[in-house]
Parts: C-alpha cells; structure tokens; sequence
C-alpha cells in the first residue's frame, strides 16, 4: 500500500472520474508516502494550512494501471524523514478502485497531524449512508 493525502473536496468532486490532483499537471506525478509515518510528516509539512477533513488514501499498487516509480525527495525529504526514503510517484491519475481504504488525518491542538482513522467516505469518494 502507499498512501495520498487529498482534502476531502478534491476527493468528492468528480467522483465518477479518475482523481487527478493539480500535482498531476504541475509536477507531472501524483505525489504519495511509502508509509504512515512519512505521510504524517509531509501532512505536517505541506498540508497544515490545506481544507479538513484531509484525508489519506490508501493505495493497493498492484490496481493502479499509470506508472509507479520510487524516488528521493527532491531537493530534500520533509522534518523528520530519513535521506534515503523514496517517494512512490504516480505517472497518471488515481484508478478510484485502486483505492483500498480512505482515512482521515487526526490533528492535536497545536495543529499536528497525529494519526490516521477510518472515514465514512468511499474508495469512489461519496459518502456511505449512515
């Protein structure tokens, strides 16, 4: 599994569609994390400010049908990741069905990611019923 953060509003925008974050045009990839631990350092690093709830999507790589490559973080990895943890980069939208799990990022009061939980927001980004 790898993961992706998203706020929720990219997420549920075009649930019909493939996600494509703006990473995707910009960068020419879709960044994701290796692990739980990294993606809480990026959040803390890159998505502090972002839209909540953010959310993490947990991705099974075998699904996804674009490119998947493994890299270093350019120019540096974010506070706290080790030099030599590579980022899996995605060469193509997010396959919806690719998507295992979707979790919500948890915050302390000083506005640090501190863990991840289950959502009530499906792999194709709708709501279950509750």
């Amino acid at each position: 599994m790898i993961y992706h953060a998203v706020p929720l509003g990219d997420w549920t925008a075009r649930p019909e569609a493939p996600y494509a974050p703006a990473s995707l045009a910009e960068d020419g990839f879709v960044h994701c994390s290796p692990d739980e631990a990294t993606t809480l350092a990026v959040v803390d690093t890159f998505y502090r400010d972002a839209p909540r709830p953010l959310l993490v999507l947990l991705l099974d790589e075998e699904r996804l049908t674009a490119r998947l490559e493994y890299e270093a973080a350019a120019p540096a990895p974010p506070p706290g990741v080790a030099e030599d943890v590579l980022f899996p980069h995605l060469f193509g939208p997010v396959d919806r069905d690719a998507v295992e799990r979707v979790l919500e990022v948890q915050w302390d009061d000083g506005g640090r990611a501190t863990g991840m939980k289950e959502t009530d927001t499906r792999a194709n980004g709708t709501k279950r019923a509750t």
